[in-house]
């Protein structure tokens, strides 16, 4: 009850000077969920205006708790430091699972996340076969992260809703195998990608992204990220289903050499309707490593069972993956998102939280 009482004064407080606010308690886990709570409550609304929890540096460890929701619209989350404000979770091996796992489940429109660290600690070696542990699984649309820190290795980052838009500024990503999975359309914009080793001894080789694009037309767009890679050797993207689409615009890779040879993985898991584009792939000097061309043919292989015969069809799919300069022009924020200006949002967001940091952390 005290709890809940000084969170109320921190809110009527800090509205008297024109922004709504809850402070969470440094390191405080049950603080945290005290202030989504209320979050959730008081933004049930769409048209509701900005609220913001501000989160001071500390470790914020929810043990086994998994997919605390959002449910409110336009809350913004303001960690201290990126560095600093680590969000965790440990999820226990029997319940690995894409939808099992997550340390927050976004159901809300318009949610901010700036400067703060999500920590999935599944035992990912442990699990062997699969040990899928997402960080932030976004149910919701139009959610903004800018300079957050997802660490997990499979399913890290899952956008599950078929017409969600998304957008990231100067965050971080890790992880081994689909690590950047699911439907809608999502900018990452100045992004660090970074492959961690496919298994405890670096055999193996990653995947970044698992888009399976359906309802939206651009899908994952990566536009002048950095991909980092550990030691596994890795791959793009891959096919997930229906009609996946990604584009890897201006990207620099740290290790070239780690890059597969076909660069996209061609064995689709459910499809292989793949539209997977590159352009302006670059080293660490800046010099482009961009191939001329590089065509591929994506196959799937199909089994049914019929009576005492089985069915196997092969199918395929062809495609250029290099993008012409006229081509890669076409992927721009207008083009993406429509009337939706993200970049511009986050900017009054960030000059709001500011304010607020100034004052209260």
């Amino acid at each position: 009850m005290r709890r809940v009482l000084l969170i109320t004064f921190a809110l009527v407080a800090l509205a008297c000077h024109g922004q709504h606010s809850i402070v969470v308690k440094k390191g405080d886990a049950e603080s945290l969920l005290e202030a989504i709570a209320e979050a959730n409550r008081l933004n049930a609304s769409a048209s509701a205006k900005a609220l913001f929890i501000l989160i001071s540096d500390g470790d914020y460890n929810l043990g086994d708790r998994v997919l605390t929701r959002i449910t409110g619209n336009n809350i913004a989350f303001i960690g201290q430091s990126t560095d600093g404000t680590v969000i965790r979770n440990h999820p226990e091996e029997k319940n690995e699972g894409i939808s099992k796992t997550g340390i927050f489940q976004n159901r809300g429109t318009g949610n901010y996340f700036q400067d703060l660290t999500l920590k999935n600690e599944l035992d990912y070696y442990a699990c062997k076969s699969a040990g899928r542990a997402v960080t932030l699984h976004d149910k919701g649309t139009r959610t903004i992260c800018n300079r957050v820190r997802m660490l997990s290795y499979q399913d890290t980052y899952y956008s599950d809703h078929e017409e969600c838009q998304h957008y990231f500024s100067q965050s971080e990503i890790h992880g081994t195998v689909d690590f950047i999975c699911g439907a809608g359309d999502v900018w990452f914009d100045r992004c660090r990608i970074v492959t961690e080793k496919r298994s405890a001894d670096g055999s193996g080789r990653n995947v970044i992204a698992a888009p399976r694009t359906s309802n939206t037309f651009w899908g994952y767009i990566f536009n002048r990220c950095t991909v980092e890679n550990i030691v596994s050797p890795f791959e793009y993207a891959r096919g997930w289903h229906t009609t996946p689409r990604c584009a890897w615009l201006y990207t620099t890779l740290l290790s070239p050499d780690k890059l597969c040879p076909s660069r996209f993985d061609y064995r689709g898991m459910r499809t292989v309707e793949s539209d997977f584009k590159e352009f302006g792939t670059m080293d660490s000097n800046g010099r482009n490593i961009t191939p001329p061309s590089n065509v591929i043919t994506f196959q799937l292989t199909t089994k049914k069972q019929e009576g005492d015969k089985e069915i196997v069809t092969e199918l395929s799919h062809t495609d250029e993956t290099i993008l012409t300069p006229p081509q890669a022009a076409r992927y721009t924020l207008e083009n993406v998102f429509g009337s939706w200006c993200p970049d511009q949002k986050m900017k009054k967001l960030e000059h709001q939280a500011r304010k607020l940091k100034k004052r209260l952390l």
